[in-house]
């Protein structure tokens, strides 16, 4: 298994990034009402009570359902919700997905943050999905990148978990991943290597180190200082099987990841070279939403 994210097991680091995703919630809402809903505040008797339910629009992958249920929490702690599919699970046009019930004003004012966060969640999840089954007879797995929507990281990369993907690095603390302007700047690949190992146990970091390579020299080059992870960027398929197999005869096998120009049209051909990884940065980068609604009734 990837092992970026094994740092992230640190308690503390798991609660401050709860608290990251409650505080982008409220953040969500409050960016969202300002100083209030004033077409609600104007059209909607404080008291009145009803339900509403979302729907899918068209075929998907569920994510941010349990997302869902905080922003109505946060609008409304009495607010009742019941999830009729899960995060993870296959949606058909017109399933029905939640139903919420209680104080209709709260109810509102939680309605388009609701959908963003899951209209978003579930366009990546859906795209991951799409990936995953295209290669789920190889070996390899599917990696997201750092390439999310800003203050959305959380909730961009558990929605590729969600679609069963891998995470990669969640920032720059929990990987050593030495990039070609790191290479460039430290004067080569084989400088920039022993200066990250160094700076990892002088630090006693339990992180990895992994290190892109642009062509075969510089693989040969990166090989012999024993990276954790070599990630062999922009290399044709035929360039990667040349690269999986050198590696494997080496003695030395680091796992290794491709990246670069990676689609639905190439991904497979990609991951039958043998590669372990394959990180693709479209999954967050250019998220196609899916099709959700809201629908209410009154009480």
């Amino acid at each position: 298994m990837y092992s970026g994210m094994a740092i992230m097991k640190n308690r503390a680091r798991d609660e401050f990034y709860e608290g990251c995703r409650a505080r982008a919630i409220m953040l969500a809402l409050e960016e969202d009402r300002y100083k209030g809903d004033v077409t609600t505040l104007a059209t909607i008797d404080p008291s009145q009570g009803g339900s509403a339910v979302i729907r899918a629009k068209e075929d998907g992958i569920l994510g941010g359902a349990d997302v869902a249920v905080q922003v109505f929490a946060a609008c409304d702690n009495k607010l009742s919700v019941v999830l009729h599919h899960h995060d993870g699970e296959t949606l058909q046009r017109g399933d029905l997905i939640l139903e919420v019930q209680g104080k209709l004003a709260p109810l509102l004012i939680g309605e388009r943050t609701a959908l963003n966060f899951m209209q978003r969640m579930s366009g990546i999840a859906t795209r991951t999905r799409l990936y995953v089954d295209c290669i789920r007879h190889t070996g390899a797995e599917i990696l997201d990148t750092r390439k999310t929507a800003p203050g959305l990281r959380y909730f961009d990369k558990e929605a590729v978990r969600i679609g069963g993907g891998k995470n990669h690095r969640f920032g720059l603390f929990d990987m050593i991943l030495i990039k070609d302007n790191h290479i460039d700047a430290s004067g080569g690949i084989a400088n920039a290597i022993r200066r990250a190992q160094l700076y990892r146990k002088e630090g006693k970091l339990e992180v990895k180190i992994e290190t892109e390579v642009r062509s075969m020299e510089e693989l040969r080059e990166a090989l012999p200082c024993l990276p954790d992870i070599i990630l062999l960027d922009n290399f044709t398929p035929e360039l990667l099987k040349e690269a999986v197999l050198f590696v494997k005869s080496s003695g030395f096998t680091p796992l290794l990841e491709a990246s670069g120009n990676i689609t639905l049209h190439n991904v497979l051909e990609v991951a039958e070279t043998g590669v372990d990884f394959i990180s693709v940065g479209e999954l967050t980068h250019s998220v196609k939403a899916l099709d959700l609604s809201m629908t209410i009734a009154l009480a």
